[in-house]
């Protein structure tokens, strides 16, 4: 009897012991991720910075860092911190008065320079406060649920609060000042990342680093400015919204930015006017590759920089429409396309009268063409508005580059020539200037039902060496004015005159 008793406490012992890890590695577990949803849940805060309202927030992430993003322009990543956690901070939105009261008196720039500091201290300890709250209190309640005891609820609250400590120690120990000296740059920022001032001289002096952000604000609020200007006009949901680039010219920098534009203006669709390379030969076939990664439907005509072998590049892509005298209906409109019947890589042709008869009279034919065909195309694209001027009266819009120079006017039968600049600043060329040339594209938007164009944002980024950046609106006034029947015989038309503010072009292309 006695052994049977002695066996069975034995026993008991050491289920004891086995059960006591398992119980203690439940509660931590309980209270850990517990903690750790309660910590990204209610780790974000809202303050005020100058005039831009700024949202924290935590996010999990296996490297650590910060980023700040500032739609529509990109981000910037900072290697802050190492760790399980990042932090987000997101400019939601610009106020226009204290915006254009900081742009308009420079004193405003000195007071931000004094309060910044704070302001975004201030912001990033209530984030931390509502997270350390957040994780416990979630902690305390999951706890409770799960072991009905307030003993292990208060083990799975310390557990979630070791968890905390353990995060903010590794974010304390790796934390490094010299990555805001390294900041690394998407989106439009890629293509200007002046736009938060001279980085490196920011890392001795805390002093000097507050001055850096209030001109990194206040440069953020100049670009934001022109959008309290805006017409009227927004866009609704139907809208058939276009981004027009052109003459790329072997520039990667361009994707980058299209993909951007095309992500925060929810373009439908891309319509590229030619000159995607600079000499059409076969090492520069690749770099069509990238027009996959757009991810809504590319149309493109040939430049007199694009060869064949460039055309077949990009038929291979297959978010890819290539046209070439004929016309598809594409997001919802019809285009009629025809490529460049030059293919003059070398050859200086821009401004070239001479060139610019024969290309009216090459468009001419093919207007001619496409009327017998009895087509009726919502939009014409054309390399070179030479030969854009032919169509005047068959369509309500022609679309064309080569100039590297943005311009448009509304011709006599009463179709709109849009000659735009050059998305890729004119490529190499843009070193062969004394005036770099600026990267420039347009959002254009066009009613769904009457496929006529509304207005369009004008998108300009400065040049080489440059860090200027304006969004300008632009209204249709007439969206369904009457289009002429085709002219029997079309005068050569001096080429556009370029926009106000406009960079000369240098090198014809």
């Amino acid at each position: 009897m006695l052994t049977r008793v002695k066996s069975k406490l034995l026993r008991f012992a050491g289920m004891r012991r086995v059960r006591l890890p398992a119980r203690v590695a439940s509660v931590i577990a309980v209270g850990l991720m517990a903690g750790w949803l309660g910590m990204l849940y209610g780790g974000h805060a809202k303050t005020d910075i100058g005039p831009a309202d700024v949202t924290f927030s935590l996010r999990p992430s296996l490297s650590g860092g910060t980023v700040i993003d500032i739609p529509p322009l990109g981000t910037l990543r900072l290697d802050s911190h190492a760790g399980p956690v990042r932090i987000d901070a997101q400019v939601t939105r610009i106020r226009p008065e204290p915006a254009r009261r900081l742009i308009e008196d420079p004193a405003a720039v000195d007071h931000l320079t004094s309060t910044v500091g704070s302001d975004i201290r201030h912001g990033f300890i209530v984030m931390i406060a509502k997270a350390a709250l957040a994780a416990l209190s979630c902690a305390a309640l999951a706890g409770f649920v799960v072991f009905r005891t307030w003993r292990r609820t208060l083990w799975s609250t310390v557990a979630a609060f070791n968890g905390l400590l353990i995060v903010g120690v590794v974010g304390a120990i790796t934390f490094n000042p010299q990555s805001v000296a390294e900041p690394r740059f998407t989106g439009i920022l890629a293509s200007a990342p002046q736009v938060v001032g001279d980085a490196k001289s920011i890392v001795s002096r805390f002093g000097a680093y507050r001055a850096q952000l209030a001109q990194l604000i206040g440069n953020v609020s100049r670009l934001y400015d022109v959008t309290s200007t805006l017409p009227t006009y927004e866009p609704d949901p139907t809208t058939i919204r276009v981004l027009h680039v052109s003459d790329i010219h072997l520039n990667p920098v361009a994707w980058s930015i299209i993909r951007q534009v095309t992500k925060q203006f929810n373009i439908q669709m891309v319509i590229d006017t030619g000159d995607l390379t600079d000499h059409g030969s076969s090492a520069e076939q690749n770099f069509a590759n990238d027009i996959s990664k757009i991810k809504v439907p590319y149309v493109f005509i040939r430049g007199n920089h694009d060869s064949t072998d460039t055309e077949k590049s990009v038929r291979r892509q297959k978010n890819a429409v290539v046209l070439d005298n004929q016309v598809k209906e594409v997001g919802g409109l019809r285009i009629f396309g025809i490529g460049d019947p030059r293919f003059t890589p070398d050859k200086t042709t821009r401004g070239d009268a001479v060139d610019a008869r024969e290309m009216l009279a090459i468009g001419q034919g093919a207007a001619a063409q496409m009327v017998a065909s009895r087509e009726a195309p919502d939009v014409v694209l054309i390399h070179d508005p030479a030969e854009g001027q032919a169509f005047d009266g068959t369509a309500p819009l022609v679309l064309s580059g080569h100039m590297h120079q943005r311009s448009t006017r509304l011709m006599p039968a009463g179709t709109r020539l849009f000659v735009q600049g050059s998305t890729g600043g004119a490529g190499m060329r843009g070193l062969e200037h004394e005036e770099p040339t600026p990267i420039e594209m347009s959002v254009l938007y066009f009613n769904r039902t009457s496929h006529r164009l509304q207005g369009w944002d004008d998108i300009r980024l400065g040049g080489l060496g440059l860090t200027s950046a304006q969004i300008e609106r632009t209204l249709e006034h007439s969206p369904d004015r009457p289009i002429g029947p085709l002219p029997a015989q079309t005068p050569l038309i001096p080429p556009p005159t370029p926009s106000a503010g406009a960079s000369q072009a240098g090198k014809p292309g």
